[in-house]
């Protein structure tokens, strides 16, 4: 059986999240309280939007068979195994054979709708992360803090699958 395309954009996506999680678990409490104007809010709360959001997107996205969490209480640690999680549930979800043009309906608690395609949804995803990892990292260095190198060629590098070969000479 062949890889779902988007398994490698979605195991960036999970590697990314869990690697910037694992620098900010150095941070103290008044450290993960930074924001940065212009950005969703501090380290920490950003850091439980985008598992909490991610979570909600598969929840979507299967119908209900992955689970919601309740990240606004969740702790560093809480959030590191909820994105584990979800890192798996990407991975089992993608290896299905899905149709991008199939129209997902989310159903909120306050009676609103939101009908999008799959394809859609899973591009929403993969943004909502990388634009608040980002986020993150600007409020990292806004510390002195060395933000985690986290770009789709980190993550090939250490997976193995980039070669850099420099010219002949």
């Amino acid at each position: 059986m062949s890889r779902s395309l988007l398994a490698d954009a979605f195991g960036h996506h999970a590697w990314a999240t869990l690697r910037l999680i694992d620098t900010c678990l150095s941070l103290g409490p008044e450290q993960l309280g930074k924001g940065v104007p212009g950005t969703y809010g501090s380290i920490l709360e950003t850091m439980r939007h985008i598992v909490g959001a991610d979570a909600s997107y598969l929840f979507a996205l299967t119908g209900g068979r992955s689970p919601l969490i309740d990240e606004d209480q969740m702790d560093l640690p809480e959030l590191r195994t909820a994105m584990e999680a979800n890192g798996a549930a990407w991975s089992s979800f993608l290896a299905q054979d899905l149709d991008p043009d199939v129209v997902v309906v989310r159903h909120r608690d306050d009676g609103t709708e939101s009908h999008a395609p799959v394809g859609i949804r899973l591009a929403q995803a993969l943004h909502h992360g990388t634009d608040h990892r980002s986020q993150i990292c600007t409020a990292l260095t806004t510390l002195a803090a060395e933000p985690p190198a986290i770009d789709v060629w980190d993550f090939a590098e250490l997976d193995g699958r980039l070669a850099e070969v420099p010219p002949p000479s």
